[in-house]
């Protein structure tokens, strides 16, 4: 694969050259363009076609997220990373719902870049290299990982698997009970599965009171 084309929208002119600079240290990467505002900004995107736009929130004539969203409804198959100091969670969550592939919140080390373009790279070589693929390379492009422990007695990775999904697949905490109720499971037995995994720091588990009587435990992936 040749190098992956990047255009840089940024209107801070010494946020713009570190970008450059963490940029010209990689390999696979091709800085095709930089621009300070939004218009100029989409003007190039259109005649460059880059792989990869790394996008700012706050610039003079439009938000990121304007020219984010311009994009999108025009289908520009252009990925796109946030780098902005913008941190408020609604910001980050409309980001990533329009599909960005990472989100970087100003300042931050070369490492934290590298990773996101390294990740970037990666998955993109895998998906110009296939023609079809499975949840196991998905899995990996998107950064999730497939827990895998030793199992006491009593406890088999089939079930742990289904018990893990119904769990991340939850926007809240849940109780043994309601999930053993989601994946057709007996609850004592949910339950079990659930402790070993809060012994292995992948399950957290919160103690909410009532009115009365003893607390409730609600678990929730880490």
């Amino acid at each position: 694969m040749s190098s992956l084309s990047v255009l840089i929208v940024e209107d801070d002119p010494m946020v713009l050259e570190v970008n450059k600079g963490f940029l010209n240290k990689m390999n696979g990467f091709q800085l095709v363009g930089e621009s300070v505002n939004g218009r100029d900004a989409y003007e190039k995107i259109i005649s460059k076609k880059p792989n990869l736009i790394l996008l700012d929130m706050f610039l003079p004539d439009m938000t990121g997220m304007e020219l984010f969203l311009k994009l999108r409804a025009e289908r520009i198959p252009s990925d796109i990373i946030m780098i902005t100091a913008a941190r408020d969670s609604p910001t980050v969550q409309e980001s990533l719902r329009l599909g960005a592939i990472d989100y970087l919140i100003k300042p931050f080390r070369f490492e934290r870049f590298e990773k996101a373009l390294q990740q970037y790279k990666n998955s993109t070589k895998k998906l110009l290299n296939t023609n079809a693929v499975n949840q196991e390379d998905i899995d990996k492009w998107l950064g999730i990982q497939q827990e895998t422990f030793e199992l006491p007695k009593g406890l088999n990775n089939i079930t742990m698997q289904q018990i893990l999904d119904h769990l991340m697949s939850l926007r809240s905490s849940t109780t043994s009970e309601q999930l053993a109720q989601n994946v057709g499971m007996a609850r004592v037995t949910v339950r079990k599965y659930l402790d070993f995994l809060a012994t292995k720091g992948t399950v957290d588990i919160e103690l909410k009171y009532g009115s009365v009587g003893r607390p409730t435990k609600y678990y929730s992936i880490k």
